[in-house]
């Protein structure tokens, strides 16, 4: 995993933007993006092939809905654009340990830690947590690896340090790939495929970006060939991103950080693409917070930039690096919806969400699309 060893000075700060609201504004906001979702209309498995999926195309300018299939996104799109892409990778971070009584816990690793005297450290996320205190030690059912509980923080957070075994090592063997809690099944091996982008290198993340599953590898190559160019960054997805807003003021919700990355070469295509009068399209919510970030840390322009980011976007919000984005349907009162409220405007996405429940779409990661111009 890149990013927590390196030198992290270049973090975002909270946007200004996120304090413009007035509060009673800020609170119809999040009532306004409240929705109610029939159960059958989340996915629980993904299509057959990956661009199978549906596309809901929402145009700006014009308050336009169009329903279309996900395999003709390239007519929404024009040569001199940039598709950019969070190349992220989902580890097999779910374990299921014992406690020496033989009760299972499950952990959730989410990122390493520092090193203790050389000792391997990680936050998790235990559930039931209440049998994951300070000094128990679990460990998996063959032994192999033994962790114990360091400390204990918030909503199930724990520290562990790696007793004994390879991390790495029983991960590989023995973890599940994370699937969110809507999905109520176990994980398959073909999710082990289908939760990972066709793009992804960079291991770090324990959800997906999931508004690149759409993708496979003959669209990507036809978008090429039609002028689309593509870039790449990494934001290493966390829990946090889907944690919902419980505030009665979404402007007092606090972001979890997350590690970013917006290399030389991506950074050298958007700029490019600016000055051509190419669109940047950004793939996934977390792609727009990586460059959004980049822009923060780079007072606007296009330029390398990394750290951890708490990159909260909320209306009103000025973009600087994105033009369109491409997204999946959202839960109810989250930032990822707040954010996409930010570029649709709330009144056209609350449109755009009904719409798509009256339509049948299919919601959340394994569901449809929604590409916003």
């Amino acid at each position: 995993m890149s990013g927590p060893g390196r030198d992290s000075r270049q973090a975002t700060r909270q946007p200004e933007a996120a304090t413009a609201n007035d509060a009673a504004g800020s609170i119809a906001l999040l009532q306004l993006l409240d929705y109610k979702l029939p159960d059958e209309l989340v996915a629980q498995r993904p299509t057959e092939r990956r661009e199978d999926s549906r596309l809901l195309v929402v145009e700006r300018a014009t308050d336009r809905l169009t329903d279309a299939r996900f395999a003709g996104i390239g007519q929404w799109l024009r040569a001199g654009d940039v598709l950019v892409v969070n190349e992220t990778r989902v580890r097999p971070a779910r374990l299921m340990l014992r406690r020496p009584t033989g009760g299972r816990v499950e952990c959730l690793f989410v990122r390493p830690g520092p090193a203790t005297h050389g000792v391997e450290t990680w936050r998790v996320l235990a559930k039931p947590a209440k049998h994951a205190q300070p000094g128990a030690r679990l460990t998996t059912p063959d032994g192999a690896l033994v962790v114990e509980v360091v400390a204990a923080g918030e909503q199930g957070e724990r520290t562990v340090r790696v007793a004994q075994g390879s991390l790495d090592a029983v991960l590989r063997a023995q973890g599940e790939i994370p699937l969110p809690p809507y999905i109520h099944r176990p994980p398959t091996p073909e999710d082990a495929e289908r939760y990972q982008t066709v793009y992804a290198r960079v291991e770090g993340a324990v959800a997906a970006p999931t508004a690149g599953l759409h993708f496979s590898e003959p669209l990507l190559a036809s978008l090429e060939a039609a002028g689309v160019k593509r870039a790449s960054v990494t934001l290493h997805v966390g829990p946090g991103t889907f944690r919902p807003i419980t505030a009665d003021d979404p402007r007092d919700h606090a972001m979890e950080e997350e590690w970013f990355e917006v290399g030389a070469e991506a950074a050298t295509t958007l700029r490019e693409a600016r000055e051509r009068g190419g669109r940047i399209v950004a793939v996934g919510t977390t792609t727009v917070r990586a460059l959004e970030s980049m822009a923060d840390a780079s007072v606007g322009r296009f330029a390398p930039a990394s750290g951890w980011t708490r990159k909260y976007i909320l209306p009103p919000y000025t973009f600087r690096a994105v033009d369109a984005l491409l997204t999946n349907f959202h839960l109810p009162r989250t930032t990822l919806l707040l954010l996409v409220a930010s570029l649709a405007g709330e009144g056209r996405l609350r449109e755009a969400y009904a719409h798509a429940v009256r339509e049948r779409y299919r919601f959340y990661s394994y569901g449809d699309a929604m590409l916003v111009v």
